[in-house]
């Protein structure tokens, strides 16, 4: 296989979740992952958030429990695409606990936010980052 080949094998009940896999791989539209606790780090920026939806708080936020067990308030413009229980926030950093909402990947109502959160220490560790994560 080449050097810049890329293998991807996702069961059919998943396949949904490839275009958001493959957006995070181009440098032009590159989004970290994080968690509550790297929020503040990513301010101004654009990330990515694996989250459990815990209520809607009017008709624009939303209180999310993020994978490492912090809570955020995710905010938007326009109706909601947030339509299951588990979702992958794409959005810019406001402030340490806030999102506006710019997409959002629904990943159901069986999802492990802690295997999640594992991938997001990984993603920051620099042992891991550059060989695994880091944009091509």
């Amino acid at each position: 296989m080449p050097n810049n080949a890329c293998l991807i094998n996702l069961p059919k009940d998943h396949a949904h979740l490839l275009p958001s896999i493959l957006s995070t791989m181009s440098t032009e539209h590159h989004s970290m992952r994080v968690n509550s606790a790297k929020l503040p780090e990513w301010t101004g920026k654009t990330v990515r958030v694996y989250c459990k939806c815990l209520k809607f708080d009017g008709d624009n936020t939303a209180i999310m429990e993020t994978s490492d067990g912090g809570t955020i308030r995710v905010t938007w413009a326009g109706a909601s695409e947030i339509t299951d229980t588990f979702v992958e926030v794409i959005g810019t950093v406001l402030d340490e606990q806030t999102v506006k909402l710019m997409a959002c990947v629904n990943l159901g109502a069986d999802f492990d936010l802690n295997l999640a959160n594992d991938m997001v220490e990984m993603m920051h560790d620099a042992r891991f980052y550059e060989k695994l994560f880091a944009p091509v």
